[in-house]
């Protein structure tokens, strides 16, 4: 049970601490973020990724006169739905006409919330680091009522904005290696990076699922991480993490990519049923983190790289209502094809550095996606190389990823 009184004392702490506060990068997703008034704006991402400043970002511009208020502030563990009225009265106490909800969903009964304010004429805009808590809670309550927008880590042409470096080669490497985390990238304490995956896993899934096995998980979780960039199944890892039961072993990937953990690619096939039974590639949502969390690695320069092209690759192409799938067809590969609007719109094959030795393995998984697709618009990205080849008359250009995403 909490006061309306301590409610304002903890909204008066955080209002003073987040008015001192200089919120560093300005994220390249803030201007696309839409101004909605009859819908609520949903902001969901990794945990520790920027959603908080991307938010107090957003409240400085839009409306500084809302009300912000974060609910994963220990001192609000104990509030529950029936506070919300208390802050209502607070609200009308302020004239706010705008909402900024960090991290509502720890509180049974936020999306009830949220609905009624949208009918009261607010803007409401929310956070949170679990995809499918958010999905069902809102799908249920505000059906229609909620656009949702997905942050990740930096993107390379942030991680250069926040280093203030030139893109090029090195500084790749650099991100390569670094990855996108703002907190680990001022301060390189590892010690945060292992927090927060214990967070991750304890707090976005053990408790919200209430899962026994969480050593289990944990050798998922850390395998599918350092494995990023291969094609993984969950009848083939049962043995692996010792879990018994494929069921068990595809809730831990859904709950894995629901809090942005790791995610999967699904094979390309105009089938839906041979995509469906079909290996699944993995991506890790930071290299950093992956690091920190084991000593192995599976890939080396060229998973980095094809791990970092999917990020961006889903990061632009969301903004363009596109899907990503890998290609796949008798043992010739590409790693991504990009669909938009039922059509392949661009077809990406990743290679660190082209080699007598690898070219011809690249170059026909490549070309056999663009014949099985009938595309002529492919690329090939690569840590530094730039060049041009033609395949089956068709003219491919191979292109540094740095100055590709930049």
């Amino acid at each position: 049970m909490i006061s309306k009184t301590e409610i304002e004392q903890i909204i008066a702490s955080q209002k003073e601490k987040n008015d001192a506060r200089d919120t560093g990068l300005r994220r390249d997703i803030l201007p696309s973020l839409p101004d909605l008034k009859t819908h609520a704006l949903v902001i969901s991402g990794v945990r520790r990724c920027g959603k908080s400043t991307l938010l107090l970002q957003l409240a400085r511009e839009r409306d500084p006169g809302g009300l912000f208020l974060n609910f994963d502030d220990p001192r609000l563990t104990v509030f529950d739905a029936r506070d919300f009225q208390l802050l209502d009265l607070i609200i009308a106490s302020t004239g706010a006409r705008s909402l900024f909800l960090d991290e509502p969903q720890v509180i049974e009964g936020w999306e009830l919330y949220v609905r009624q304010k949208l009918d009261e004429g607010f803007r409401v805009v929310v956070t949170g680091s679990n995809a499918s808590l958010l999905s069902r809670e809102l799908g249920t309550k505000l059906t229609g009522r909620h656009v949702t927008k997905e942050l990740f880590p930096f993107s390379l042409n942030e991680f250069l904005s926040f280093k203030n470096l030139a893109p090029g080669p090195d500084t790749l490497a650099q991100y390569l290696a670094g990855g996108g985390l703002p907190e680990f990238l001022k301060t390189g304490n590892t010690d945060i990076l292992a927090a927060l995956f214990h967070d991750i896993l304890n707090r976005d899934i053990v408790v919200r699922h209430n899962i026994r096995d969480a050593r289990s998980l944990k050798r998922l979780a850390v395998y599918l991480l350092t494995n990023a960039g291969n094609a993984v199944t969950a009848g083939k890892l049962r043995q692996i993490i010792g879990v018994k039961a494929v069921t068990t072993l595809l809730e831990y990937f859904s709950f894995l990519e629901d809090a942005y953990l790791a995610a999967f690619l699904p094979r390309f096939s105009w089938s839906p049923k041979v995509q469906s039974v079909s290996p699944r590639k993995v991506y890790a949502i930071d290299p950093a983190l992956t690091r920190a969390v084991s000593a192995v690695s599976a890939g080396g320069r060229g998973r980095a790289l094809e791990n970092m092209v999917y990020w961006e690759l889903r990061r632009t192409g969301a903004q363009m209502g596109a899907q990503l799938y890998y290609f796949n067809e008798a043992g010739a590969e590409c790693d991504f094809v990009v669909m938009r609007d039922g059509q392949p719109a661009q077809l990406v094959q990743v290679c660190h550095e082209l080699t007598h030795e690898n070219r011809e393995r690249e170059q026909r998984g490549l070309r056999a996606a663009m014949d099985f697709l009938k595309t002529d618009n492919a690329l090939i990205l690569t840590a530094a190389q730039k060049d041009a080849c033609v395949e089956n008359n068709r003219l491919v250009n191979i292109i540094p990823a740095w100055e590709f995403f930049t």
